[in-house]
């Protein structure tokens, strides 16, 4: 048992680390403040967008991989 959840946590960890690779920057630079009227009318349609899809992704995957290491710890 304990051998199948370190294989699982493994796994969630190289996808936590894949996860978080994807993801755009969120620091702009000196463009971000000079240009942050365009970044919220262009913010409309972040939910729908491919950060915020990466964005959850990794909450959810950062959860499971410490739920399994709180697990792991417990055994």
């Amino acid at each position: 048992m304990q051998l199948a959840i370190t294989i699982i946590q493994v796994l969630c960890g190289l996808a936590l680390v894949a996860v978080v690779m994807l993801q755009s920057g969120k620091s702009a630079g000196l463009s971000g403040a000079i240009a942050g009227g365009a970044d919220t009318f262009l913010s409309k349609n972040k939910a729908k967008s491919m950060d915020a899809k990466l964005a959850k992704a990794t909450k959810w995957v950062a959860i499971v991989w410490v739920l399994l290491t709180l697990t792991l710890c417990i055994l």
